[in-house]
């Protein structure tokens, strides 16, 4: 049974055109630049298209327009191929494009959101100081120690993107990277400058951390449809209350991906679809997680082969790879916020309920059957039992149990469940 994952590229991957193809297509597509057209208040679709490629890499300019392509090739994936994935990700800017997919922030607030981002990441450290650098032939704990050794205060160099095993990014000020660069170098390790406009996720973003946090402040997110991995923790987000905590501390702390695609795997997911522009991290991943078929979405050959293997399926297998009743209560299961810390409790209300349905579903899985409605009705109470222990506000669990049913079309099959009463 395919289990899918959807990633999401981050900054560097913009180029002139990207996304056109897709709107010339597709009316969701098209309807998703128009809306940032809208939101940011200058013409975003024509820079992509026809713009300069100079302008178009502006820090400022290549968040949103990554954002939106990203947010673009999405609509077309569930309009074309429509199952939900397992999880989400996005390496860098990318978790923005994850979290708005997610249904956790608007697309409208998110494309303001990294605009602004980009402005603070560029204007936090002045032109020429900060300094990145890819690493590659030699173990991360060594370029580690080798930053920590030449680290010293006001002339730093850390860890910014675990990319690969065979990739590490490093960061910071100009000088101290240039010497951990020609270290590393004649340890026998290959050393790539990055053409970049600042020291992105390093101690030296802290300005633009402190006002990218002042700037969320001002906006609304929601729960996720999804989970969506961190690249701080390489774990999903708990609930959408950490959703300030992880982006702000995002903009100083290393990009976990390796981590994060090996917990991918560690799921069981089986395909990955990079939605957005480039193939950067369809790439990533056969070196990160080898058993794992990655395709791009930007690439016309990548979407016929997907296309091929969700068609090559019969219908009851299509079926039961899509958002069941089962998997998406075991999804918003997972990503529901606790605010019970009784182990005891917990491990009754939450765990031993959420592991019989999990082997429930893994058995069926193997099998290749759907759900029986009894099925569906125990996972439905393992959420229940879930949310009573997390102490889950009623108006929450009423409208995650309404969305399950929205999204899975199963409501009429259960017109005799009881929905939790508000006080």
């Amino acid at each position: 049974m395919n289990k899918f994952a959807l990633l999401f590229p981050g900054q560097g991957s913009q180029y002139v055109k990207m996304g056109k193809s897709l709107c010339d297509e597709f009316a969701s597509a098209k309807k998703v630049f128009e809306e940032a057209n809208e939101a940011l208040g200058f013409d975003l679709m024509k820079l992509c298209f026809e713009g300069d490629l100079d302008e178009l890499t502006k820090t400022e300019n290549a968040q949103p327009a990554i954002l939106t392509a990203s947010v673009a090739a999405f609509k077309v994936y569930m309009e074309q191929i429509g199952i939900l994935p397992v999880c989400a990700g996005g390496h860098s800017l990318g978790e923005y494009s994850a979290l708005v997919c997610s249904g956790a922030v608007q697309f409208s607030d998110a494309v303001k959101i990294v605009r602004q981002r980009g402005k603070f990441m560029q204007e936090a450290v002045a032109q020429g100081v900060g300094a990145m650098a890819a690493i590659g032939g030699l173990e991360k704990d060594v370029i580690e120690a080798e930053c920590r050794k030449i680290s010293t205060e006001g002339n730093i160099v850390v860890v910014s993107n675990y990319n690969s095993p065979n990739q590490t990014v490093i960061s910071g000020n100009k000088g101290a990277v240039d010497t951990a660069g020609q270290s590393l170098k004649d340890m026998g390790g290959t050393v790539t400058p990055l053409k970049v406009s600042a020291p992105f996720h390093s101690p030296l973003m802290q300005p633009a951390a402190d006002r990218l946090k002042d700037e969320l402040i001002n906006y609304k997110f929601n729960e996720f449809k999804f989970p969506v991995i961190s690249n701080v923790t390489a774990l999903p987000y708990e609930g959408s209350y950490k959703i300030i905590e992880n982006l702000t501390t995002q903009i100083v702390a290393p990009v976990q991906w390796v981590a994060s695609m090996q917990y991918v795997e560690k799921l069981g997911i089986n395909i990955a679809v990079e939605a957005g522009p480039q193939t950067v991290l369809r790439n990533l991943m056969k070196r990160n997680a080898p058993s794992v078929k990655a395709y791009s979405y930007d690439k016309s050959e990548d979407v016929e082969a997907l296309l091929k293997v969700v068609k090559e399926q019969s219908a009851d297998s299509s079926k039961a790879n899509g958002p069941t009743v089962v998997t998406r209560c075991m999804a918003v299961a997972v990503c529901t916020r606790n605010r019970n810390w009784n182990n005891e409790e917990y491990q009754k209300g939450v765990s031993e309920p959420y592991k019989k349905i999990q082997q429930m579903q893994e058995e069926a899985e193997k099998s290749g059957v759907l759900p029986t409605v009894e099925q569906m009705k125990e996972a439905l109470e393992m959420l229940r039992s879930v949310f009573v222990t997390k102490q889950t506000p009623v108006v929450e669990q009423i409208e995650r149990f309404n969305q399950i049913f929205d999204e899975t079309g199963t409501r009429y099959l259960f017109s005799d469940f009881k929905m939790p009463v508000k006080e």
